[in-house]
């Protein structure tokens, strides 16, 4: 396995880092009374912006898993629309598995489907950019030994530890510590926000740590 490849994950990788940093510090110079706490929802447009912004020109100008066949551009249209599609639909179910481990129904719905598209954005854009709309191949890649390059391998630990970090977030709400950051769904979009950011920096050391018994191979 090539040591540059690995320094391309990272340095990709580490773009994405800086530019959830940069979502919580620019926005301030421009909006007032802007902050991560006390405008969280737009914290969350904000970030869920400059992620999946960046994502997308980095897979665009890197081409990790770019195909040797030529496509057209009605080909390239329907994939784009499917791909737009796809990303609504894991918005509208990540709301609904949201609600389902007892996020309000009705109250916060503006709240809980801005956390929604975060974590479609931590996990689901990056699938549509490195695989497209394939549904085969997502299960491919997050089954075991399923990863087929360093990149998928990365989209397989930055998804799992951003979901998790939703998870972990969750934690603290219920508890009589009355924090500002306890509030519905702070705690769990900053929990999935580091949880994302980890993940980033975690792949490629483990990639790097792991590349001898790493053997990629096409399926």
């Amino acid at each position: 396995m090539r040591e540059a490849k690995i320094r391309r994950l990272l340095a990709a990788n580490l773009l994405c880092a800086l530019a959830i940093v940069l979502a919580a510090v620019l926005p301030a110079f421009f909006l007032d009374g802007f902050s991560v706490l006390g405008t969280h929802l737009t914290w969350l447009c904000v970030c869920s912006v400059s992620v999946a912004t960046l994502n997308i020109m980095l897979h665009l100008v890197l081409k990790p898993n770019q195909s040797p066949k030529r496509r057209s551009f009605a080909h390239k249209i329907s994939r784009f629309l499917k791909c737009c599609i796809y990303f609504f639909m894991s918005c509208i179910l990540f709301h609904a598995i949201i609600v389902l481990y007892g996020a309000p129904l009705i109250e916060s719905v503006t709240e809980t489907f801005l956390f929604a598209v975060l974590l479609s954005t931590f996990t689901t854009l990056q699938c549509l950019c490195l695989l497209g709309p394939n549904i085969q191949a997502w299960i491919r890649v997050f089954s075991k030994n399923g990863a087929m390059s360093i990149w998928e391998s990365s989209l397989q630990i930055t998804s799992i530890c951003s979901i998790l970090g939703a998870w972990f977030g969750a934690f603290p709400i219920p508890l009589d510590w009355d924090r500002p950051w306890q509030v519905w769904p702070i705690s769990c979009s900053l929990g999935a926000t580091f949880g994302y950011m980890a993940g980033l920096i975690i792949a490629p050391l483990w990639i790097h740590w792991n590349r001898k018994q790493l053997t990629y191979k096409s399926r």
